[in-house]
């Protein structure tokens, strides 16, 4: 399946736009993100790979004229930067949160599957842009209907309720990003 997919921040002409391709090995995205974040003008690019159970393996991000920020997992948790550096701090996490990018939700829907039938808590590697900071952040997902899923950040008391589509893409999420057609 090779999809293209876009989303439009509801507020401050922001935008994400991603080339998915699921295949029997994984899946890659490659995206772009542009908007502002705190008052400023930013752009991105990332290319993002998981394998055929959506475990994320790499992250590689590039802020325009900010730099870039390479991450590589085994899938159990652990964390290396791209010349192998471990990165204790993001220990546990199973997935990545890049702010600003609705498509990054896919990641723990599609990876959770059924077991969100009852509240998941996760660790995240939250990139946040366009700072190029990364964090370990604690996330919890549920699941409310087929078409809708509860998302709370437990790292600050924020909670939304996301409408998905049949492949656990997000098509609104209030008050942040509504999925163009396209």
């Amino acid at each position: 399946m090779n999809r293209s997919y876009r989303w439009a921040t509801e507020q401050s002409g922001g935008l994400e736009h991603v080339e998915l391709d699921i295949g029997d090995a994984g899946a890659t995205a490659e995206g772009v993100l542009i908007g502002p974040a705190g008052g400023r003008l930013f752009a991105c690019s990332y290319a993002l790979c998981c394998d055929e159970h959506w475990r994320v393996r790499s992250l590689d991000v590039h802020v325009a004229g900010k730099g870039r920020v390479c991450l590589r997992a085994d899938g159990a948790g652990n964390w290396t930067q791209a010349d192998g550096t471990p990165l204790p701090a993001l220990q546990g996490c199973t997935d990545v949160d890049l702010s600003g990018s609705p498509f990054t939700n896919t990641l723990p829907i599609r990876r959770l599957g059924e077991q969100l039938q009852q509240r998941q808590e996760i660790r995240v590697a939250y990139v946040d842009l366009p700072k190029l900071d990364v964090q370990p952040v604690a996330q919890a997902y549920t699941r409310l209907a087929q078409d809708r899923v509860r998302f709370e950040s437990l790292s600050r008391p924020f909670t939304a309720e996301l409408e998905i589509d049949g492949d656990g893409l997000v098509l609104h999420y209030p008050g942040l990003f509504t999925r163009v057609a396209g």
